[in-house]
C-alpha cells in the first residue's frame, strides 16, 4: 500500500447493532474484522476515516415526521455512539452526516468534520485516491458511499467480510454488492489486505 490509500468505516454505531433502534442483523459482527483492518492501517501509518449518522431529534428521515425509518442515531444519544468494541485510533477523522432536517445523508461524502471539512476535500488535499470501505449497512450507507466514491473516480475496495445489510427486501444486500461491483468496486476480505499493494 502507498500513501494514497485510506480506510473508511461507515456508521458502526449502537443503533445499527443488535439491540439498537434500527439494528442490522448481526451488525456487530463487522466490529472484529474492522478492528483488524484498523490495526493494519495504523501499523503502516495510513489515514483512517469514520462516518456516523448524527441526526437531529426531528427530521424527515424519521417515521414520525414522514420518513422511512424509526428514530435512530440522534445526536449525543447512546444509539449514536460508536460500538463500544470498535477500536478507533486517536488519529481517526470523524465525519458526521444526516444533520440536515430535510436530507437523508446516506453517503459518507455527505458528512463533515467538526471543522466543516468534507470527505472529498480531505481526500483531495491528502492525495488519497483509494478507499478501503467497511461498515453498516451494506444496502444503504455503505452502498451510497461506495457509489459516490466511484463517481468521483476513486479506486474502491469493499471489505466484504466487514459489512452487513438491513435487507428490508430479501436480497437487498446481495443486489447492493452486485451494484458496487458493476460500478467498479473490488471485493476483498480483511485478511487479504496484507497481500494488497495499491495500484
Amino acid at each position: 500500500m502507498n500513501k494514497t490509500t485510506a480506510l473508511l468505516l461507515v456508521d458502526v454505531q449502537n443503533d445499527f447493532c443488535p439491540g439498537g433502534a434500527l439494528a442490522v442483523p448481526e451488525g456487530d459482527q463487522v466490529v472484529e474484522p474492522l478492528n483488524r483492518a484498523v490495526e493494519h492501517f495504523v501499523a503502516i501509518g495510513l489515514p483512517i476515516f469514520a462516518s456516523r449518522d448524527w441526526h437531529p431529534p426531528q427530521t424527515s428521515h424519521f417515521q414520525p415526521f414522514g420518513g422511512p425509518w424509526p428514530v435512530h442515531c440522534v445526536q449525543n444519544s447512546h444509539g449514536a455512539a460508536m460500538h463500544q468494541d470498535l477500536r478507533l485510533p486517536a488519529s481517526v477523522v470523524l465525519l458526521s452526516k444526516g444533520m440536515d432536517e430535510s436530507v437523508d445523508g446516506y453517503s459518507a461524502f455527505d458528512g463533515i468534520t467538526e471543522e466543516d471539512r468534507t470527505l472529498a476535500d480531505l481526500l483531495t488535499e491528502n492525495g488519497i485516491d483509494h478507499l478501503y470501505i467497511g461498515g453498516l449497512a451494506t444496502d444503504y450507507c455503505v452502498r451510497a458511499t461506495v457509489l459516490d466514491a466511484r463517481k468521483r473516480g476513486l479506486t474502491v475496495t469493499v471489505l466484504n467480510d466487514a459489512v452487513a445489510g438491513v435487507d428490508l427486501q430479501p436480497g437487498d444486500s446481495k443486489r447492493a454488492l452486485a451494484e458496487m461491483r458493476a460500478a467498479g468496486a473490488r471485493m476483498l476480505r480483511v485478511a487479504e489486505i496484507n497481500l494488497m499493494v495499491s495500484q
